[in-house]
């Protein structure tokens, strides 16, 4: 594997070292794109968004700035079937949560990507996904295994920063404040060490964040937060090497701050405006994340470009939590996520006026570890004791005795360790074209043929750390069942330990994709593709078992229609893309008896989804411009056969996914009047299941709303403004522990001030 990534690193670098008197006089750049237009990257070949069937939601600068978006949940909440799921732990496109949706499975269903660099599941609530002096976010919705290959079955995030100038010097600094005691302190200063050739940007974000969740039993605010947020980015256009370009970037990420989801209590009065926590454990997450990037590109003839992109990540995730919520210390929970990451890309473009595709060689190599340390209690299981006992005394004494013994010891403490290294190492090969066969009629094609190979191994260690009854509570006759009976439950609990077993797993898979596009006007396309997705397989650990079990992929298919429109001589902008998608052999979690901790992953389910998006945007004048979007989708688990042995009683067959909303709407209109400009913007999402199974209607959270704005003055080079987040004070729930009197509430209103300078 090394040798081959070796290889291609090395091919990339000896194309790009021709020497320059080998070389035909300079090839001329690609038209420009028209002053205005939405250009993407996110499949990898720069084309507009009126020109891309793919369903994607474009969030650029200038939108950041305006609506003071601060991090990857604000874009969230404001696209159509985008949604964010328990606290800041992750999202959903079109209704599949990015760590799929039956519980089961390894793999990702989608990824974010920063300057093309995959970030790590587990510190996507405080890695570097923050966004000053970002460029564009995308969100491209829908399978992406074509063109970005593992973990993209439900889609993609691509977060694009901003490049170094190499004309001329300038710089960007911010200051915000919040009622919250919430403040940030932002700067961004770039231009050309060499001009027209070598350009240098360094940006810096530091926050700090009171939080809103008092500890009474503690002290202090369970979601307080800092965070530092360091980028250089170097660009290289040399003159003595025309066609050629570099961009090499690093970015590191220190946060310590709240764990990535944070309950308050619900039994107190006025719990949404007097948010109070009782844990006498922290709940604290501290995530450091490096990322370096290094980007070439040269441009070979007029149509043909070769590019080599090569990522290197590393995540060190740690986090805390009390998992009882109560001021006793009952349970506990304290993992540890280290991951490396290394990607190696090399890819042709070409284009002319009937051809433009894609040529392209991946390898992704993910190496790392979970070190899990929890303190547990497991439900004493009455009927195993009831079962071991009724052969001695009868059925019913058995019962009686259980029941006792249930009383004396309601739950088993166990303080579990377990350390789980993992191996992922890919290769594939990709394409992707589309051919003008007529002046209107475009046909597109695409494909990717992946290889994977992954190992997982575990190492657990169960320890019963609590007191066990005495042999004669209930009188010497019973004296030796109960002595049994302990030794029963020191022996469930060694035997949820083991010591260190692995499996390697390999997995191949052909991904087809084939489309129709046609140009009715110069300012009405529309499209259809059919397109197949991929997430692999893989070993899962039993705890109680102390075991590893093997699972299979799961693939899917998708079927899309697009329109992209422009009306009224390009002022108003209409794009809508609707969808149908099959999934099979679905990965979910299945259980094997009463013991809480005897599960494993399974390949039991499948299910169908389809909706739609629609996106508008408009300018009624030169000083008022609005937007739009509106996003649908309908979920079914359509069957669900469990394995010989299962015991399940989840039971997934007609239920929909977990938190995938119905509806998300977005609206908001942008004013300006002199050096006086606005923005009030609102979003809304349907409700939700928190859970999944036939009993999901008792984890049904409510639809909310959420409106913000923005007001300020711009002089020259700087300006003032002033914000609110929630501005009706919207009081909603993204999920609820009713048993326990907990919930993870919504962000509170918030009101702030904010000054910038720019030159």
């Amino acid at each position: 594997m090394i040798r081959i990534h070796a290889l291609l690193a090395g091919g990339a670098l000896a194309a790009l070292a021709i020497p320059t008197a080998a070389r035909a006089e300079e090839p001329e750049a690609p038209p420009a794109f028209a002053p205005g237009e939405i250009v993407v990257t996110g499949e990898k070949a720069a084309r507009t968004l009126q020109h891309t069937p793919t369903s994607i939601a474009v969030t650029a600068a200038d939108k950041i700035a305006r609506e003071t978006l601060l991090s990857i949940q604000d874009v969230y909440a404001r696209t159509a079937n985008l949604s964010d799921t328990y606290g800041a732990a992750g999202f959903t496109i079109r209704g599949i949560t990015n760590s799929g949706v039956g519980g089961g499975g390894q793999s990702d269903t989608a990824t974010v990507y920063v300057d093309g660099a995959p970030v790590s599941r587990q510190a996507l609530y405080g890695g570097p996904t923050d966004l000053w002096d970002v460029q564009q976010v995308e969100v491209l919705r829908g399978p992406q295994s074509t063109i970005q290959g593992l973990n993209a079955m439900a889609g993609g995030i691509v977060i694009t920063t901003k490049d170094p100038s190499l004309e001329s010097w300038t710089g960007d600094a911010r200051v915000l404040w919040t009622d919250r005691n919430d403040r940030t302190f932002s700067a961004a200063v770039g231009g050309p060490i060499i001009t027209d050739e070598l350009g240098l940007r360094l940006s810096a974000e530091r926050r700090a964040n009171r939080g809103v969740i008092r500890n009474i039993t503690r002290g202090g605010y369970d979601d307080a937060m800092q965070s530092l947020n360091l980028r250089g980015k170097l660009k290289w256009t040399p003159a003595a090497l025309p066609g050629f370009e570099a961009t090499a970037s690093y970015n590191r990420v220190r946060r310590e701050g709240g764990y990535l989801y944070q309950y308050a209590r619900t039994d107190v009065a006025d719990y949404y405006d007097n948010r109070t926590s009782t844990s006498d454990q922290p709940n604290r997450g501290w995530v450091a994340s490096d990322i370096a990037v290094v980007q070439l590109g040269y441009r070979l003839t007029d149509h043909l470009k070769l590019s080599s992109a090569t990522s290197w990540n590393r995540s060190d995730v740690r986090s805390l939590a009390d998992s009882d919520g109560t001021p006793v210390n009952l349970s506990a929970i304290d993992n540890h996520y280290r991951y490396k990451t290394l990607t190696q890309e090399l890819r042709l473009n070409y284009e002319d006026d009937r051809l433009s595709g894609l040529l392209g060689a991946w390898y992704y190599r993910r190496t790392g570890a979970l070190d899990a340390n929890s303190q547990i209690n497991v439900t004493t299981p009455t009927g195993t004791i009831t079962s071991l006992l009724t052969p001695y005394v009868g059925a019913t004494a058995a019962g009686t005795i259980a029941a006792a013994y249930a009383q004396a010891l309601p739950v088993i403490p166990v303080a579990y360790t377990s350390y789980q290294p993992e191996r992922v190492e890919t290769m594939a090969v990709f394409g992707d074209a589309r051919f003008k066969v007529a002046d209107r009629l475009t046909l597109i094609g695409g494909f990717r043929l992946d290889r994977e190979r992954n190992r997982y191994a575990a190492q657990t260690l169960a320890t019963f750390t609590g007191t066990l009854p005495d042999v004669n509570f209930l009188g010497t006759r019973y004296a030796p069942l109960v002595a049994a009976v302990n030794s029963g439950v020191l022996g469930l609990v060694d035997d949820a330990s083991s010591a260190m077993a692995s499996n390697t797993r390999t997995f191949h898979a052909f991904l087809p994709k084939a489309g129709i596009s046609m140009d009715w006007t110069p300012r009405l396309t529309t499209a259809f593709t059919v397109q197949r997705a991929y997430r692999s397989g893989g070993s899962s650990q039993n705890p109680a078992r102390a075991t590893l079990v093997p699972y299979n992929p799961e693939f899917s298919w998708n079927y899309e229609g697009s329109l992209r429109s422009k009306w009224f001589g390009g002022k108003l902008l209409i794009n809508a893309n609707a969808f149908y998608m099959t999934w099979k052999n679905q990965q979910v979690i299945a259980y094997f008896s009463d013991n809480n901790y005897d599960y494993n992953t399974v390949n039991a389910a499948s299910s169908h989804l389809y909706g739609f998006e629609i996106e508008a945007s408009g300018r009624l004048s030169p000083a008022v411009d609005l937007y739009a979007s509106v996003g649908h989708t309908r979920t079914r688990f359509d069957d669900f056969t469990l394995p010989t042995g299962a015991t399940s009683s989840l039971k997934l067959d007609g239920t929909e996914f977990p938190y995938a909303p119905r509806w998300t709407l977005a609206a908001g209109v942008n004013a300006r009047r002199g050096p006086i400009s606005g923005n009030l913007n609102a979003n809304y999402r349907s409700a939700v299941f928190t859970g999944v199974g036939q009993s999901q209607a008792s984890s049904r959270v409510g639809g909310r709303t959420v409106v913000n704005g923005q007001i300020g003055y711009q002089a020259d080079h700087w300006n003032l403004f002033v914000f609110a987040r929630n501005l009706l004070n919207a009081k909603y729930r993204q999920y609820n522990y009713t048993a326990a009197g907990l919930a993870i509430l919504g962000d509170p209103q918030t009101f702030g001030v904010g000054a910038g300078l720019h030159w």
